[in-house]
């Protein structure tokens, strides 16, 4: 496979890069692609469940909001849990079940908690078992940063961008997907069967858990040579592909071999260490240190002078983007429920057949607007770059909610809907692209995971304003602050310090403020 060329090396990108996207990346795409879509099936559903419960067991909106916000709050726990452990113990595995296989958590547990709290969620009796198992679905929900990252590691850097945007489209199709089983389900069974059969594509993970692959990059960062290059013979094999010739090296290794050709350049910047001898490749012991690095030690290094700015200004996005995605979600339903309860001039009180059929419907339409949306990420992504694109999605978003501050008839409110929903999902996306791709992977799916504990504090302050003030008739108020919060989100974007189109991943540790162009350190 990867004999000859005697002296030469080839890093793990190299490798992707020539091997390409084949059969062995689709199959990753499938599994992950099952887990996203299996996620938005269990946000999703929070919009129809909420106003089910709160009918039949006669609860406040502060009570009916708490449904909701009790799962974002425990996906803020998951979310930083599940990406510490990812990154000191792998993407595909956690605990240790035997001693030739080092752990066994990351997906695993998160699908067990996930599907077994959810299942047991449509059997709750009463509305405090109910909020307890929908936090506990909360806490493994929060393990989908390690999807997107485990995805995003076998991928080309080449066109890493325009698949990460195929991969979100399988969220897409989870949202579709529960909407229309909630309308097919809803009137007639109720919203204990919604939760249950919601809980089964879940299952999808556990069973095919056992073919997952550990990614060649984690292998790589912590100087485990042998066996990421076992993956990538796996890859070549499955894809018809020939790895490059010469041996596998780390990123750092080929960067000791090449740094006396680096040509330091300040367009670009690059993942690469202070210092030679803190790489956690360096050493047998820098190697131990690695492997036994803290969450507190991680948390830390994400907030050093070189990641402090893009860190903190990612939170601000993450927040924006969730306060203002699943704001859009519960606002379909609510302002389809409760105009006719805010309007003055109506007859109407209550959810009548007529209204619940309006709130499905609503729902199924403005889902389909995350395809135009995904659509409008990978035709821009890599072509105008990650913060262009961004920025210009949020601003575009501020638009369409604009008119909705006031009364609109029920069509131009769900166009309108519609509309803002594009821009969020398209944002939504490119953000799960840039993220990885400014932090190293020693602590990748850490860096994403704080940020989307982050993202998840603004799913559980929108349930407030998109439920509370809704359902108080304060629309004027709700969708203003919608529009703070977005206008923010936009601004932020327009700050971060670099973008990342086009660059490759990097396995090195520390941001540094002078870089190379060549090989030599690998650039986002």
């Amino acid at each position: 496979m990867g004999g000859g060329g005697e002296g030469a090396s080839y890093t793990v990108d190299d490798a992707l890069t020539k091997m390409g996207f084949g059969t062995f990346q689709a199959l990753v795409l499938a599994y992950a692609g099952m887990g996203q879509a299996a996620e938005a099936m269990e946000m999703m559903l929070l919009s129809f469940v909420g106003p089910a419960v709160q009918a039949e067991w006669g609860l406040s909106s502060r009570q009916e909001s708490m449904i909701t916000s009790v799962v974002f709050a425990g996906m803020l726990v998951g979310a930083y849990t599940w990406g510490i452990v990812s990154d000191n113990h792998g993407r595909r595995q956690v605990y240790p079940v035997r001693q030739e296989s080092e752990s066994l958590k990351g997906f695993l547990i998160t699908a067990i908690c996930t599907f077994s709290a959810g299942f047991l969620s449509a059997l709750a009796p009463n509305y405090i078992s109910l909020i307890f198992l929908r936090c506990l679905v909360g806490v493994g929900l929060g393990g989908g940063p390690v999807l997107s990252s485990w995805f995003l590691e076998f991928i080309p850097a080449a066109n890493r961008g325009t698949w990460m945007v195929i991969f979100s489209t399988f969220w897409t199709l989870g949202t579709v997907l529960e909407a229309s089983l909630a309308w097919l389900v809803m009137p007639t069974l109720g919203w204990r069967w919604l939760l249950g059969m919601s809980s089964f594509p879940t299952l999808f993970l556990l069973i095919f858990y056992k073919f997952t692959p550990e990614s060649p990059r984690y292998f790589c960062t912590k100087g485990r040579i042998d066996e990421a290059l076992s993956i990538l013979e796996k890859i070549s094999r499955l894809n018809g592909a020939e790895l490059p010739s010469g041996k596998l090296v780390s990123d750092h290794m080929y960067e000791l071999e090449l740094d006396e050709k680096s040509n330091p350049s300040e367009d670009t910047l690059l993942l690469s260490p202070t210092k030679r001898n803190d790489s956690p490749i360096a050493s047998p012991k820098n190697k131990v240190s690695s492997e036994t690095q803290g969450g507190l030690s991680s948390l830390l290094l994400l907030l050093s002078p070189e990641l402090v700015r893009s860190t903190l200004l990612l939170w601000i996005v993450f927040f924006g983007n969730a306060f203002s995605y699943y704001g859009l979600v519960l606002l379909t339903s609510e302002l389809s429920t409760q105009n006719s309860q805010c309007d003055p001039t109506s007859l109407h009180s209550g959810n009548s057949p007529t209204t619940n059929n309006n709130l499905y419907l609503d729902v199924l339409i403005t889902s389909f607007a995350e395809f135009p949306g995904l659509l409008l990420a990978a035709a821009i992504v890599d072509r105008i770059g990650r913060k262009l694109s961004m920025s210009t999605m949020f601003f575009i978003c501020c638009i369409f909610l604009f008119p909705l501050m006031f009364h609109q008839p029920e069509n131009l409110t769900t166009a309108l809907l519609f509309g803002a929903r594009i821009c969020i999902t398209g944002t939504f996306t490119v953000v799960y692209i840039y993220a990885p791709e400014i932090y190293p992977t020693s602590i990748r799916t850490t860096g994403v995971g704080v940020a989307s504990s982050v993202g998840r504090i603004g799913g559980i302050i929108c349930p407030m304003v998109a439920v509370g003030l809704i359902h108080g008739c304060h629309q004027t108020l709700a969708i203003f602050l919608f529009e703070v919060v977005v206008f923010l989100a936009g601004t932020a974007v327009v700050f971060f310090p670099f973008e990342t189109k086009g660059r490759e991943l990097t396995n090195n540790s520390v941001i540094s403020p002078s870089s190379s162009s060549s090989k030599s350190n690998i650039s986002l």
